[in-house]
């Protein structure tokens, strides 16, 4: 598959602004500040198609990213505290949304920094895509910050907390050295199938 003729599409803010899916999608998911779009920007070799932030809490509409077989969607970010209660509802009717509208979700890439273990959100996340039976896998971002012995006690935490979820698949992933890259790209293409 092509990663690198992804163009940017549309964004959505509100529920009824979301069009009808026409084409397989593949989400990703996670707190505000976690890394997705240098994620997607690694995924799709591309410097800045994401917009990248150093400031949490800056996508707040669902972005659209097409490519020839399928679309990447970013999602907004949870859990970034300094933000509106009316923000977040907005946030969580977006995503309940975007999740319950019968769209192909062929698979969402859970982000989670392996510097700490999931946090509550993570877990609330997780449960929900478990009960949905919506499938995903989970990318550990950040892991270079991580020396060797760190990243391996880290794993082993956090697949040790994933385990009560069921078998899922864990990347660990670092935008800057390009870890994990094509172990996610291998995943998004066998659910593509």
């Amino acid at each position: 598959m092509r990663y690198d003729n992804a163009v940017f599409e549309c964004s959505f803010g509100t529920a009824a602004q979301l069009k009808e899916s026409d084409m397989p999608e593949i989400a990703f998911s996670g707190r505000s500040n976690v890394g997705k779009s240098s994620l997607l920007n690694k995924l799709m070799g591309r410097k800045s198609l994401a917009r990248v932030s150093s400031m949490p809490g800056k996508t707040v509409t669902i972005n659209f990213f097409k490519l020839d077989e399928c679309r990447f969607v970013d999602l907004p970010g949870y859990g970034y505290a300094k933000v509106s209660n009316a923000e977040k509802l907005r946030w969580s009717e977006l995503m309940e949304h975007y999740f319950s509208s019968g769209r192909d979700i062929r698979l969402v890439v859970q982000l989670v920094d392996m510097r700490h273990a999931p946090s509550k959100q993570d877990i609330e996340m997780i449960e929900y895509m478990k009960e949905n039976n919506i499938p995903f896998v989970v990318a550990l971002t950040k892991c270079d910050k991580l020396n060797k012995t760190e990243r391996m006690n880290m794993l082993e935490e956090i697949c040790g907390i994933l385990t009560n979820y069921g078998e899922i698949s864990v990347v660990p992933f670092s935008a800057t050295r390009g870890d994990g890259t094509e172990e996610l790209r291998n995943l998004i293409e066998k659910y593509l199938r």
